[in-house]
């Protein structure tokens, strides 16, 4: 049965479809994920399902499982309604905003929850098709947590793991979702179900006892005379890869060409975001705004560069922000910019991994001020990418990077004078302080770089032994 003794299942398969004269290809897409597992999937003839990210259309034919860095790749997929019932809906429309605080206010219809079910369902069937007889299985995020007992009826001879790339609330919030009770058992169909930080796993395991009468010990609960263990694994980033990219004459001089090109300013504020209401960059604008109106930063010593690549249009939340964001950065401008000198640059576009690590090479200050997020890669990303041991963090108490990065500014990004004074701390931070705060972040990272946690996460499972990382 099967043919894969180890299998990963994500909403997205890892990589991106470029239509050539030739036809339909695949490149693999950057990203942390593919970097840690390509090893394990290559090693072990290992399959990845997920969906394409384009809809499916009617009478056209399946996408057969193709390789791609001796990774076999089994595509998901989805029709233009799931993709608006499922992701749009369900996933991003309720769990997202749930998820994350209730920072926007969650929606919920029945027609999404059926939707949810049904696309898990389909990922469920193509993951006990493909995993070989005493497999190992995967399976990532929001999008999929009724998977691991969907797949253990099916496929009860299975290894499965199950990591939550986003925060877990806590009871309170929980206990709002509508069909609270099968999200909570679809996840205990998992061995191990991993989470970004410690208080997402206890959150878990209390809302076992409180909405389905178990009796969680310790790190573990027993769930039909099966050990379910739910641990804290903090994702983290290809770090030498960051580093190798960096060190190349061609970013260094991008990173000092972006300095001329913003007008050689003393100081350089850098975001960068998927524009997202929980990512807070209403707030940073806003701290902004009062500096540059109480005089503590002027233009053009201090500009400000907010990247906000694209996220969900079709979404009502996001388009409501991208309409607020332009709108703040447009009165910023028009109050304190000067011809050809913006006080906020912003761009509202994607850019390549190489256009990114010259920006954090070029910023003297990374604002990564999240309302509440589940890691933050990129505050990970500008501490990799400052070998100089320059540059300086203020990064939100409520992203899961702060748990490590300690050397960081710290602030709330909820009380703006706290985020106005932890911006001119960073600002005015001494050389000497500020290559102390990023040599020890770069320390931790360098041990604790996305295989770690790949390999943290495996060997918890049980299967390391087995596998090579």
């Amino acid at each position: 049965m099967g043919r894969s003794s180890f299998v990963v299942v994500a909403n997205r398969l890892p990589v991106d479809q470029v239509n050539t004269p030739q036809g339909r290809q695949w490149r693999r897409s950057p990203g942390g994920l593919v970097t840690a597992l390509q090893p394990v999937l290559a090693a072990r003839r290992g399959t990845w399902i997920g969906w394409t990210g384009a809809a499916s259309k009617p009478g056209e034919p399946p996408i057969e499982p193709f390789e791609i860095e001796d990774m076999i790749l089994r595509a998901v997929p989805l029709s233009p309604e799931e993709i608006e019932l499922y992701y749009e809906g369900f996933c991003n429309s309720s769990l997202w905003p749930l998820y994350h605080d209730a920072v926007e206010t969650p929606v919920y219809q029945r027609s999404w929850w059926e939707a949810y079910r049904r696309v898990n369902e389909r990922f469920a069937d193509a993951a006990a098709e493909e995993a070989a007889e005493g497999g190992v299985v995967w399976v990532q995020d929001y999008q999929l947590q009724l998977v691991p007992a969907m797949l253990r009826a099916r496929r009860p001879d299975l290894r499965i793991g199950f990591f939550l790339h986003i925060p877990f609330p806590p009871i309170e919030l929980f206990a709002q979702l509508p069909r609270r009770t099968e999200v909570l058992r679809g996840l205990l169909g998992a061995d191990l179900v991993g989470f970004q930080q410690p208080l997402a796993a206890q959150n878990f395991l209390r809302l076992t006892r409180h909405l389905l009468g178990l009796r969680p010990r310790g790190d573990s609960v027993e769930v039909d005379g099966r050990q379910v263990t739910a641990s804290a694994f903090p994702i983290s980033i290809d770090v030498a890869e960051i580093e190798n990219l960096v060190a190349t004459p061609h970013i260094r001089q991008r990173a000092a060409e972006i300095r001329h090109e913003l007008g050689d300013p003393k100081t350089i504020l850098l975001g960068v975001d998927r524009l997202d209401y929980t990512k807070g960059i209403e707030q940073r604008l806003t701290a902004f705004q009062e500096l540059l109106a109480d005089g503590t930063v002027s233009v053009p010593d201090a500009v400000m560069v907010q990247v906000a690549t694209p996220s969900r249009e079709r979404v009502e939340h996001y388009q409501a922000l991208r309409v607020k964001v332009e709108r703040e950065v447009g009165r910023i401008n028009g109050d304190y910019g000067r011809v050809g000198v913006p006080a906020v640059h912003y761009l509202h576009q994607s850019y390549s991994r190489s256009e990114l690590a010259a920006l954090y090479c070029a910023a003297d200050v990374m604002m990564v001020t999240p309302l509440r997020d589940g890691m933050n890669l990129v505050a990970k990303e500008y501490v990799a990418a400052r070998a100089d041991l320059g540059g300086a963090l203020v990064l939100s108490e409520f992203a899961g990077a702060s748990a490590e990065l300690r050397q960081a500014f710290l602030v709330n990004p909820h009380d703006l004078d706290g985020l106005k004074d932890a911006l001119v701390r960073a600002i005015n931070v001494d050389p000497i302080e500020a290559n102390r705060r990023m040599r020890a972040m770069r320390r931790h990272l360098r041990t604790h770089d996305v295989r770690a946690w790949a390999r943290s996460f495996l060997t918890s499972l049980g299967v390391l032994d087995t596998m090579t990382t």
